[in-house]
């Protein structure tokens, strides 16, 4: 994790904002002691991490998942009954 002195946080905070808001996290530090890490707001705290694939092999789609219903969802657009 890269650690920014006060000065540079200061003259270039716009950057470093957008930086940890896109997932690159940092420390500012003063007079080289570490003082606080900034990191986006979204970020899920430790554990609270997505689990993915949870629920592989439990489900199936259809192959015409796409096309299923598209008739009677035509009918309704057109309002034949």
């Amino acid at each position: 994790m890269e650690t920014i002195n006060i000065h540079e946080a200061k003259t270039h905070l716009s950057r470093l904002v957008e930086k940890a808001a896109k997932g690159e996290p940092f420390v500012i530090a003063k007079a080289g002691k570490p003082m606080v890490k900034v990191v986006p707001l979204d970020t899920p705290e430790a554990g609270q991490q997505k689990r993915l694939g949870f629920l592989l092999g439990q489900i199936k789609v259809p192959d015409d998942f796409d096309t299923m219903g598209a008739e009677e969802i035509e009918t309704m657009f057109r309002g034949d009954s």
